[in-house]
C-alpha cells in the first residue's frame, strides 16, 4: 500500500509542478500569441495566477496525503479528499465556461488583437514587448492581421503616410524579415498612395493559423486534462479507501467487553 501511496505522491508533485510551470510560463513569455493576450486581456493574467496557485496547491496537496497515509491521520486523508475534489469541480467548470463562451471568448480575442493593430507604433518604447510579440506571431504563422491585411489600413501612421509603408512582419520577401519589426517601405507606388493590396505581404489572416494549430494540437491538450481528471480522481478514490481501513482498524482496536 505504501508503495502505490508514494507512486501517488510522486505524480502528484509532477502534476503540480507542470501546472505551476505553465502559469508561470505564460506570465513570463513575451514572444508568442500567449504574449499578446497576457499583455492584452487581465482575464489571461487572472488565469495565469491561478494555474500558479492550483499547481502549488497541488504539490502541497500531495504531500499532506502521503503524510496522512503513512502516519495514517484521518483528517490530512479529509483535507486531502475535499481539495482534490474543489480542484477538480474547479476545472470542470473553467471547460465548461471555456466551452458555452467561445463565442464571447473569440469576439474578444479579435478585438484585442485589432486594437492592437490600430494602435501599432513602433517608436513606442512602452507598448514594445507587446508590439514584438505580434510581430513574432505574424513572422512565425507566416499571417498579416487577425482576418487579413486590410485591417493594417487602419493603423494611424499607415495612414498618414498613405499605406505607403506597410508591417515588415508581415513581408512574404525574406529582406523584409530580417528587420523583424516596425514598418517598411513600399517600392513602387502610384502618385504617392497605396493600398493593402499593393503590399508583398501574406494574404492568410493569423486567425486562420492560430485555429489551425489549436486544432493540430488538440488531442495532446485533450490528452492532457484527461490524465490529470483522472490522476485526481485515482487520488480520491485512494484517500477515501486508506480513510475507510483507518476507521476499520480503529474499530478493531476497541477492547471487547
Amino acid at each position: 500500500l505504501h508503495k502505490t501511496v508514494y507512486v501517488l505522491f510522486l505524480l502528484f508533485q509532477i502534476l503540480g509542478a507542470v501546472i505551476l510551470g505553465f502559469g508561470i510560463w505564460i506570465l513570463a513569455d513575451k514572444t508568442s500569441f500567449i504574449a499578446v493576450l497576457q499583455m492584452s486581456s487581465p482575464s489571461l493574467k487572472t488565469g495565469a495566477y491561478i494555474l500558479i496557485g492550483v499547481g502549488a496547491l497541488t504539490m502541497l496537496m500531495g504531500f499532506l496525503g502521503c503524510l496522512g497515509a503513512v502516519n495514517e491521520i484521518r483528517c490530512l486523508l479529509g483535507l486531502y479528499f475535499t481539495c482534490l475534489m474543489i480542484i477538480l469541480l474547479t476545472q470542470i467548470a473553467a471547460a465548461l465556461v471555456i466551452y458555452f463562451q467561445k463565442e464571447t471568448l473569440k469576439a474578444e480575442l479579435s478585438d484585442i488583437v485589432v486594437g492592437l493593430i490600430e494602435d501599432y507604433d513602433p517608436s513606442d518604447e512602452g507598448k514594445r514587448s507587446l508590439q514584438d510579440a505580434w510581430d513574432y506571431v505574424q513572422t512565425q504563422i507566416a499571417c498579416c492581421g487577425w482576418t487579413g491585411a486590410k485591417e493594417w489600413e487602419s493603423n494611424e501612421i499607415l495612414k498618414n503616410k498613405s499605406n505607403t509603408e506597410y508591417p515588415c512582419s508581415c513581408s512574404n520577401s525574406s529582406k523584409d524579415l530580417g528587420e523583424g519589426r516596425g514598418f517598411c517601405n513600399l517600392e513602387d507606388t502610384v502618385n504617392g498612395t497605396a493600398t493593402y493590396a499593393d503590399w508583398p505581404v501574406h494574404e492568410q489572416g493569423c486567425k486562420d493559423g492560430v485555429e489551425q494549430w489549436l486544432k493540430d494540437n488538440l488531442g495532446i491538450i485533450l490528452g492532457v486534462c484527461t490524465g490529470v481528471a483522472v490522476i485526481e480522481l485515482l487520488g480520491m478514490i485512494l484517500s477515501i479507501s486508506l480513510c475507510k481501513n483507518i476507521h476499520s482498524e480503529d474499530y478493531t482496536k476497541v477492547p471487547k467487553s
